[in-house]
């Protein structure tokens, strides 16, 4: 027997709304989270740095303790105004180095003394956080510096007043990521360390406690 119209438009409803996969609205709404493995520092962190800065400074809790919230990267590169290519090798090597694209940055003004105009590309940065931030300072106090010739430790000297630390880096070879072979000149970058800490001392105990090693 034909259908009528009507009952042919209830069927194409009901094919409409069936849920794909025949698990019903709760398939449809269900959302899948991949949990990451914290990285070995911030293991470190929570199981040994944590409780020795509480034992040490008296914080009345865990959330007091100061944290390492970004580690900002920035190379200049001052002759990029007579060879613009230059930015696109240190964008590689940077990229190499931290894993992560960095962000070209462009002069605000224009002097004419250094034949510079507003708008030129004149150095890179990048920013990392989270578990690309640990990586990187794994990587950095295991692996590059060890390979910085005459090495003597790091300055205890180039705190801001307000928690955070900057070193500077004379040559990207010392990161093993980095091929001689292939690069176009010896660039030098400086690395900042930003942290929650309201003192350059418990900046410089948590960094220490993360392995920078501090000559003092």
């Amino acid at each position: 027997m034909a259908k009528s119209k009507q009952d042919r438009k209830k069927d194409n409803t009901a094919v409409e709304q069936k849920p794909k996969g025949g698990k019903g609205k709760a398939a449809k709404d269900e959302h899948f989270v991949e949990e990451k493995v914290p990285v070995r520092l911030l293991e470190l962190y929570r199981t040994k740095i944590v409780p020795e800065l509480i034992k040490k400074f008296g914080y009345a809790n865990i959330m007091q303790a100061p944290k390492l919230l970004k580690i900002v990267i920035n190379s200049g590169a001052g002759a990029a105004v007579q060879d613009p290519k230059i930015i696109d090798g240190i964008v590689k090597d940077i990229e190499s180095i931290t894993g992560q694209h960095p962000t070209v940055i462009k002069a605000k003004k224009s002097v004419s003394n250094f034949k510079l105009r507003e708008g030129m590309n004149i150095g890179v940065r990048v920013t990392l956080r989270n578990d690309k931030m640990f990586e990187f300072l794994d990587r950095f106090v295991n692996v590059a510096i060890p390979r910085v010739r005459d090495f003597r430790g790091l300055s205890d000297k180039s705190f801001d007043g307000r928690g955070n630390y900057t070193l500077g880096i004379k040559e990207q070879i010392i990161f093993p990521e980095i091929n001689v072979d292939n690069i176009a000149r010896i660039i030098g970058m400086d690395i900042t360390f930003v942290t929650s800490a309201v003192t350059d001392e418990e900046s410089y105990e948590l960094l220490k406690s993360f392995g920078l090693p501090f000559n003092k």
